[in-house]
């Protein structure tokens, strides 16, 4: 016989999952509804709602999609792209890759723009590629786990509109804890996660959609035999290829049409539901700057350990930091220790990148003080007694002295 499942109390500082805010968990424990009923209906209403303001954006089509926040950029490449169209994607770490892996799968025609991890395209880059390339849609990752950068996207969206082109950003890893400014940037499509910056459990995967990128996905719309009705009007275009990612009839189970697409994962819609409103009680701007603390307290810490850290710091994500892993230190074993010894997770990487840094997270309900400090102090711990030299205790002063210099930042997590 197995046991009862109960998972030690780790401190998740890596580059997500992080632990979940009670509240969110609590939400999670209310009871099942019929996927019509109209408390459940008036949820997802409610929902909607929230991940407008999340969003920044008053796009109508702002709903979820059932899975983790592959789910949501798996339905929005394979309901925007059609098989043979032209899609260009900017890839600058492991997640642009991933959207060539997927976009090759429902056979598009995939044009890069590739730049060196751990850098940044400027929009002179991105509309020159448009222009040389003239694709169906463009897609890019707003902040990278992988390199740990944020790639600026102010502007990006008109260069599309202005040349015909569709927009797709990926935001699974900014979502709640850096402005995602769908309206003011202009772009279509916006996909995002609840595990990281939104403090929620992975399963559900906030999407947003213009009114122009929702007439095309409508004009590939097909509706499925056993839920078609008698008026039921096939769109024009290639029908999408996908019946669980298809966002035409996703779509129409969010309006008031309630198709009966599939049986909305109902813990999770509470999850995501509460996730959002405890974001918009904070209020955005003090989320967004509590996040912003926690990641210059951090990289303070670290640069005050002797540490180096990756990237350009004008382009850093503001809840993941990568720091180089030190001459003689094993990254892999100090990780551990980090995890047996103080019940505390950081991250690894991939590719390119793979034994040369660790990624730190502070985002979500982790971003706070606290947690910042304690994980600094078990770092310098780890790399001392791994026969590391540095300056006991500077870590914690300078991350402490960071947050004194920043009045107004909120140093907690919103109750």
């Amino acid at each position: 016989m197995f046991g009862q499942i109960d998972p030690p109390q780790r401190l998740l500082m890596g580059p997500g999952p992080v632990n979940v805010h009670p509240r969110v968990l609590r939400a999670m424990t209310a009871d099942m509804l019929g996927q019509f009923d109209p408390e459940m209906t008036g949820y997802m209403n409610q929902t909607m709602a929230l991940y407008r303001q999340v969003f920044m954006t008053e796009n109508r089509w702002t709903f979820l999609v059932d899975g983790t926040a592959r789910a949501g950029i798996e339905a929005a490449l394979v309901s925007l792209v059609e098989p043979g169209a032209r899609l260009l994607i900017l890839r600058a770490g492991r997640f642009g890759l991933l959207l060539s892996e997927i976009a090759q799968r429902i056979g598009a025609e995939i044009r890069t723009i590739d730049i060196p991890w751990g850098e940044v395209a400027p929009p002179e880059q991105i509309e020159a590629a448009i222009i040389e390339h003239r694709p169906q849609v463009f897609a890019t990752i707003h902040g990278d786990t992988s390199t740990t950068m944020a790639q600026p996207l102010d502007g990006v969206g008109a260069i599309c509109r202005r040349h015909g082109v569709l927009s797709y950003v990926d935001a699974t890893a900014t979502l709640g804890g850096m402005a995602v400014a769908t309206d003011a940037w202009g772009v279509d499509v916006v996909t995002g996660g609840l595990q990281k910056c939104m403090g929620g459990p992975p399963g559900s995967a906030p999407i947003t959609i213009s009114d122009r990128a929702a007439a095309h996905i409508m004009a590939r719309r097909h509706v499925e035999a056993g839920i078609r009705g008698a008026d039921a009007q096939d769109g024009s275009r290639t029908r999408i290829g996908s019946n669980y990612f298809d966002l035409a009839m996703i779509m129409e189970y969010w309006s008031e049409k309630r198709l009966n697409h599939h049986t909305e994962a109902t813990s999770m819609l509470y999850a995501a539901r509460e996730a959002a409103r405890i974001m918009v009680e904070e209020g955005l701007e003090a989320r967004f700057a509590r996040h912003r603390a926690a990641s210059e307290a951090m990289a303070a810490g670290l640069r005050a350990m002797g540490l180096t850290l990756y990237g350009q710091d004008a382009y850093r994500m503001a809840n993941v930091t990568g720091v180089f892993i030190p001459d003689g230190v094993d990254g892999e074993r100090a990780r551990t220790r980090m995890r047996e010894e103080f019940e505390i997770e950081i991250g690894t990487a991939f590719g390119p990148l793979a034994g040369r840094i660790w990624r730190i997270g502070a985002m979500g309900y982790n971003a706070m003080k606290h947690k910042v400090l304690i994980t600094l102090g078990a770092l310098e711990a780890v790399l001392a007694a791994e026969g590391h030299a540095l300056p006991r205790g500077a870590g914690v002063d300078a991350a402490r002295a960071s947050y004194e210099a920043m009045p107004g930042a909120a140093p907690g997590a919103a109750s």
